[in-house]
């Protein structure tokens, strides 16, 4: 401890000097031309008690979107030379590169979101601002008369000979741009405009990696595959991704050009009858009638798994979707068959989205069974855009379904709110979203909060459930999950009443539709703009989806390690 606090007052004398705003570095170094100072995987990392207990979680949650993406990975410390020293210092900033004898990066107060830490992070391993580039002038113009005094040298561009694009093009959407009004002595006029307009309300997002970012990323560090991907399949190919008919159900599942009548969820809303889907008809054939499709073989490297798609069924109620798993029998073959789980048709016909928890250590495959359940089913089972990935599934899943419609009758102040769920460890809780924001101040923006519900576990769980990380997202439906840019924000539960049991002589209100009592929301007014909504994939089938997670990061407040000053430090 004595040897982090050495190195923060150490540190401490570059933040007066810091270039480019939060990069801590000699400037005549650049880690992506000079390859000894790119990192080796997996980096060894600490988190210092000095931070916050929600920024403990979100780097976390960051190092996991690099582990999706990239080859790029983390463990904890145990004595290497090199490592990065998470702090709470002031501000966010990190250096530039692997310096070979540890380093900090900070996550300072109001820093603690996993856009921010993976915008530093980026810093770390070796990239610089985009509107750094050598080409940047015909892509953005900088007001210089707008800079705030001194700060003029944060908007220096760089010749190629120092700083590399990875031939890659600007990238207005990189995380690693600056916002319009960064470093501006008027708060109404921006410091740096695009060439094209329409970007003026897209550079500086912090949602999450663009494509480039991860195109270079991987190109940098010579990544051919990820850590937690095993799967994922749109069916836009002839191969479907290397799955399998059975050959012993009574028929098969068909790829299937949209149309108007069924159409295709990867690309609908962007093309007229385009884009593949897998198809079971369950319109003939007798009661019973199955057809099962089967994945690949996979090797997980981790024992939990999650399992995302999309699927709609346009029979009648009552035909059922079935997943199951065929894992390795101990001999090497994967025979061993187990039901996962079911989902019945309710006459809906409309795209929805499942997700999957798998707990799969060996070898296996995926099973679709698709079932005709009556005799009057006149319709069809359909499946698109498969994600299977080592991580944990949401504990809440809500689809609001017509979200323009419910943001054209929804006043501004009121919210809709989703059903309660458990979470792993018990506690109940749901999710308000406000469609015209919480506050009369930001109508343009979403709000978004959490709340506790009381449910049948309360007599026994902990009160009040502090230390919790609540993390919601609004879920870009892009196909492919590596190029998902969600909205994520997170918080970490206190000892404020609002986390008390909720019940009738607390601060809660009791509420019919759960039949429960919902606590106090707690959350954001400006979760997500309404510009931003319109962008990508948040709305596909004018549908917002909405994922929840409340965790425990007790086992997070204590993380510190000592490590062991190296000799050549003064």
């Amino acid at each position: 401890a004595v040897f982090l606090q050495f190195m923060a007052v150490i540190t401490s004398t570059w933040l007066t000097h810091l270039f480019e705003g939060d990069i801590a570095v000699n400037p005549k170094r650049n880690a992506i031309l000079d390859q000894t100072r790119r990192w080796k995987f997996p980096i060894p990392y600490i988190l210092t008690d000095s931070l916050d207990l929600n920024a403990k979680g979100v780097i976390l949650q960051a190092f996991e979107e690099y582990r999706l993406r990239s080859c790029v990975d983390f463990k904890p410390y145990e004595g290497e030379s090199t490592y990065i020293s998470f702090v709470k210092l002031s501000g966010c900033w990190s250096y530039v590169g692997d310096d070979g004898t540890g380093q900090n990066v900070s996550i300072g107060a109001r820093c603690d979101t996993k856009a921010i830490v993976q915008h530093e992070l980026l810093h770390a391993l070796g990239f610089y601002h985009e509107q750094s580039r050598s080409d940047r002038d015909d892509y953005v113009k900088i007001w210089w008369d707008e800079i705030e005094e001194g700060k003029g040298h944060n908007f220096n561009k760089y010749e190629d000979d120092f700083i590399t694009d990875l031939n890659t093009p600007y990238d207005y959407e990189s995380i690693m741009h600056y916002r319009p009004f960064s470093f501006n002595k008027n708060e109404s006029i921006p410091t740096i405009t695009t060439t094209i307009p329409y970007f003026n309300d897209v550079i500086g997002q912090r949602l999450d990696f663009s494509e480039v970012d991860i195109t270079r990323l991987n190109r940098m560090y010579d990544c051919a595959e990820t850590h937690t991907l095993l799967d994922q399949c749109s069916f836009e190919l002839i191969n479907i991704c290397g799955m399998i008919q059975n050959e012993d159900d009574n028929t098969d599942w068909v790829q299937t050009l949209s149309s108007p009548s069924d159409g295709d969820h990867t690309l609908e809303g962007r093309c007229r009858d385009s884009g593949y889907f897998m198809k079971f008809d369950t319109s003939s054939g007798a009661v019973g009638s199955t057809a099962l499709l089967e994945s690949r073989i996979l090797y997980p490297k981790r024992s939990e798994q999650c399992l995302q798609f999309f699927y709609k069924m346009t029979g009648a109620a009552g035909d059922n979707l079935v997943i199951w798993i065929r894992s390795d029998d101990g001999t090497g073959a994967v025979n061993t068959i187990r039901k996962i789980h079911t989902i019945t048709g309710d006459g809906d016909d409309a795209w929805k989205i499942a997700h999957v928890n798998l707990k799969m250590s060996k070898k296996f495959r995926y099973i679709f069974q698709g079932i005709r359940g009556s005799a009057g089913s006149s319709g069809a089972i359909l499946i698109d855009d498969i994600t299977l990935t080592e991580t944990v599934c949401p504990s809440l899943v809500w689809q609001i379904r017509n979200f323009t419609g419910v943001l054209a009758t929804t006043p501004v102040g009121t919210s809709v709110r989703s059903k309660c769920v458990y979470n792993a460890e018990g506690y109940s809780f749901g999710v308000s979203v406000y469609p015209n924001g919480r506050e009369s101040e930001y109508p343009d923006y979403i709000g978004a909060t959490l709340h506790l519900c009381s449910g049948e576990n309360d007599g026994v769980m902990q009160w009040p459930a502090e230390n919790r990380q609540a993390t919601i997202v609004a879920l870009d439906q892009d196909p492919d999950v590596t190029l998902r840019m969600s909205s994520t924000r997170s918080f970490t539960s206190d000892n404020n009443t609002r986390w008390d049991k909720p019940t009738a002589t607390s601060d809660a209100v009791w509420d019919e539709s759960c039949r429960c009592y919902r606590g106090q929301d707690y959350g954001w007014s400006t979760f997500i703009s309404h510009n931003q909504l319109q962008r990508r994939s948040f709305l596909k089938n004018d549908d917002l989806i909405i994922t929840a997670d409340f965790n425990d990061l007790t086992h997070l407040i204590k993380t510190e390690v000592p490590i062991t000053p190296m000799s050549h430090i003064i």
